[in-house]
């Protein structure tokens, strides 16, 4: 990318109504552009953050046997008002359209029943079984407050694992892989170490489930962890039974606020009952189908990352989802037309700030984007036969030979 071929610009200042450090750092810095409460655009800067984290996501998944899809946003009421989950009384977050023909579909908050619908015409026989299927999609949900920047959105991306077993036995296994996929996800992504499996509410269908809940500041959760935080709670289940139930009886725990990037469940029956997806087992008994659903939420993985690894001058992104790995600048005509043989070649890992800007406007810039190495090749440098290197995270600075940059960068 060359800068002068882009429409984004920088800001000096956030938007006036976009309150949250991840919003405001991220429209300031050209990679998204907010349309209107909890709605965001993502432009080529921050879309190519968003496919990286997503390229993260998927390589982990396809380990484990996944299969990627990608379903309707528009949804059928029907195998929703067989779950009871259609009605504004039982799931208030609906945004719903009516049809010029007649009729009510609805904008999808998620995707069980349907992926269970879909599932009908393709599982019989429990040599179908299991099942890993997953999608990266557009979710809507009417959200009271929309608010943390893209923490929280009324229409936001997320990734949505489904499973199906012949048993709670192969369910459990399936669950237990999905449990250390996503911990590397979250390793790779640079919070592994800030993020946590959280026991919380199961719901109806189970005791417990998990989330994975990065420690954040203006996080919106609560969670209690012990000292070496090998067990973590959402406040929802913080009690002396849910203690006992883990041994952790007479442990001092301490309060922290959390964001939620990930959440699994074992969802059983609970939706393969109601919309009658069976198989016929070894013995052609007509069994009812065991099913699990594993969350990430994409979008707000790029909001908590931008929240977490920032500083007074932008952001800092980890080098696996950075849009560019180099941010370069030439300054002079000798600098500017080695930079100019640099970056050819090298265009899809090279940020190229060739606009008529002073260079401190071009470091300024270079700082608020957040790329990992600033490299700058100037008149001052080629007289050394050298280029000057940054590292964006730790603001050392460091010159390479000419003939290393253009062999090693």
């Amino acid at each position: 990318m060359r800068l002068t071929n882009t429409f984004v610009k920088t800001l000096r200042e956030a938007p006036k109504d976009e309150t949250a450090k991840n919003g405001a750092l991220l429209s300031r810095a050209g990679y998204i552009h907010k349309e209107m409460a909890g709605v965001y655009d993502y432009l080529p800067l921050g879309l190519r953050v968003i496919e990286n984290i997503k390229n993260i996501i998927r390589e982990e998944l396809n380990k484990i046997g996944c299969e990627e899809i990608l379903m309707s946003t528009l949804q059928n009421p029907e195998p929703w008002e067989k779950t009871g989950r259609f009605a504004d009384q039982e799931v208030d977050i609906w945004f719903k359209t009516e049809l010029s023909s007649g009729g009510i579909m609805g904008l999808a908050p998620t995707h069980e029943e349907p992926v269970t619908e879909m599932m009908k015409s393709y599982i019989t026989s429990y040599k179908d079984l299991p099942l890993y299927i997953y999608q990266f999609q557009t979710k809507f949900r009417n959200e009271l407050r929309a608010k943390s920047g893209i923490l929280r959105g009324r229409e936001f991306l997320m990734k949505d694992l489904y499973s199906f077993h012949t048993s709670e036995e192969d369910l459990n296994d399936f669950y237990a892989k999905v449990e250390e996929a996503y911990h590397q996800i979250f390793a790779r992504l640079g919070i592994g170490d800030c993020t946590y499996e959280t026991f919380a509410s199961g719901g109806i269908f189970s005791k417990y489930s998990h989330e994975f809940q990065t420690f954040l500041p203006v996080g919106e959760d609560t969670v209690y962890y012990n000292t070496d935080k090998s067990i973590v709670l959402n406040k929802e289940v913080y009690n002396d039974e849910v203690l006992a139930d883990l041994g952790a009886t007479g442990e001092s725990f301490e309060e922290a606020t959390a964001a939620e990037v990930g959440n699994i469940f074992k969802l059983k029956f609970k939706y393969s009952e109601p919309l009658g997806l069976n198989y016929n087992d070894e013995n052609n008994e007509v069994k009812t189908v065991y099913m699990g659903c594993y969350g990430i939420g994409v979008s707000r993985l790029m909001g908590v990352i931008a929240e977490k690894f920032s500083d007074d001058k932008g952001l800092v992104w980890p080098e696996v989802i950075a849009p560019y790995k180099y941010y370069l600048v030439g300054i002079g005509e000798k600098g500017i037309a080695e930079a100019e043989k640099f970056y050819s070649g090298r265009e899809d890992i090279v940020l190229y700030d060739d606009r008529d800007k002073r260079p401190g406007e071009k470091f300024a810039d270079s700082e608020l984007m957040g790329l990992p190495l600033r490299i700058v090749i100037s008149d001052k440098t080629l007289s050394e036969n050298s280029a000057e290197i940054t590292d964006r995270k730790t603001g050392e600075t460091w010159r390479v030979g000419l003939g290393e940059l253009f062999e090693k960068f």
